[in-house]
């Protein structure tokens, strides 16, 4: 008898969540079962598998309606503890940026690029329940009189407050070395010359993207894991880019796929949610997002068994080729390589930092896989799927 493809709809592996009987795991365990069962076994075994990813992801920031004031303004120039927000939206509407930087920052001017406080610590004050100082000038007109105010402001005071990310999640990302003969400071942390470390930032096999590399599960009304709490995919990210060069089981080797993401602030964590200062390069938000991907076939359960050791990284030279708009390659490296503390380049052994955390993109992962299991997350629908590029078999670096 022809052997029976293992096919499932999201709609049958809500209805076993909700039973308390889908078998939910973590991208890492996966790995380990298809290795040692196959894929098909594994899909037909498998519902959904977690994935994480804890990281500064600078395209961030945050949607807020401040509420009316009596007498009535409207916003032309906005300051959340004096970082300025954008305010050119409507009365009381502004964004946020994470990267922007106080304009009072004690530490502008002592080193190029090196801030101590901006609009991604702003947000994780605001989550953790801090107060913060709000000043707002307007114009002036018939229906909004009012030409400033300045008062204290909490996030349960805002009637909307929402992370609202252009570009989050990379698919993958470089591999950050420094050829130059001086120390450089970039948003991949500081590279000392010669090759004196190998920076990277991506949880490898744990990392949404690389579990879906084409993007067969996540599209817009996807629900995730946002900042501590439920969110959503609202389409690609600023950047996406599926034509990105493809490795021999069809995974990105460079900076590919991206999503836009928003949730409720008021909802969200200050473990997931925390502002950061990058020395030398400015205020930045790290952000923990866990995607949950359901095994609906043996090509999906595939992909998801993906290991640290077939997922490559391109190595880039961030002191002479980035900043002219070039990333040629220096070569490949895996995440077994760079997660193992060092990398052999160019006949020398080279240490390796990660931007991102790994411990904490498997904590995501697990508290993902337990609320599945609680039956306290359902699986969404994607209602448009994100762009993406014809499957191929074979080819590749």
């Amino acid at each position: 008898m022809p052997k029976k493809n293992i096919s499932k709809t999201i709609k049958e592996i809500n209805e076993r969540i909700k039973k308390g009987k889908a078998v939910v795991i973590t991208a890492d365990e996966m790995t380990a079962i298809v290795k040692r069962k196959g894929a098909a076994k594994a899909a037909k075994e498998i519902d959904v598998v977690t994935t994480g990813t804890f990281s500064p992801m600078c395209s961030s920031g945050a949607l807020i309606n401040f509420g009316h004031t009596k007498p009535t303004i409207k916003a032309s120039r906005a300051w959340l503890n004096n970082v300025p927000a954008y305010a050119a939206l409507a009365a009381v509407d502004i964004y946020l940026g994470a990267t922007a930087t106080a304009e009072d920052d004690p530490l502008n001017g002592v080193h190029p690029g090196q801030f101590k406080y901006g609009g991604g610590h702003v947000i994780q004050d605001l989550i953790a329940g801090k107060k913060v100082t709000l000043r707002v000038t307007g114009y002036g007109t018939d229906c909004y009189p009012n030409r400033e105010v300045e008062k204290k402001i909490g996030l349960s005071d805002m009637p909307y407050a929402a992370l609202l990310n252009p570009r989050n999640a990379y698919q993958n990302y470089n591999c950050a070395i420094n050829l130059t003969s001086r120390t450089i400071y970039t948003y991949m942390g500081v590279l000392k010359p010669k090759a004196g470390n190998a920076n990277y930032s991506t949880s490898g096999l744990l990392s949404p993207l690389l579990n879906d590399p084409y993007y067969l599960t996540i599209g817009m009304g996807t629900r995730i894991f946002l900042g501590g709490a439920q969110g959503y995919v609202i389409g690609p990210g600023t950047q996406h880019n599926p034509f990105a060069e493809r490795g021999k089981n069809g995974v990105p080797v460079s900076s590919a796929g991206t999503l836009m993401v928003t949730g409720n602030m008021k909802e969200m964590s200050p473990k997931w949610v925390v502002g950061v200062s990058m020395l030398g390069d400015g205020c930045s938000l790290a952000v923990g997002v866990g995607v949950p991907i359901p095994i609906l076939n043996e090509e999906i359960a595939g992909y998801t068994g993906v290991s640290d050791e077939e997922l490559l990284a391109k190595i880039v030279d961030y002191g002479n080729d980035y900043p002219k708009g070039e990333s040629k390659s220096l070569g490949y490296v895996s995440y077994a390589e760079l997660k193992s503390g060092s990398i052999r380049f160019n006949g020398k052994d080279i240490p390796t930092v990660p931007i991102s955390s790994h411990v904490r993109a498997l904590e995501i992962a697990n508290i993902l896989k337990g609320w599945i299991e609680k039956g306290e997350f359902l699986l969404t629908e994607p209602q448009v799927m994100l762009p993406t590029v014809k499957r191929h078999k074979g080819g590749g670096i």
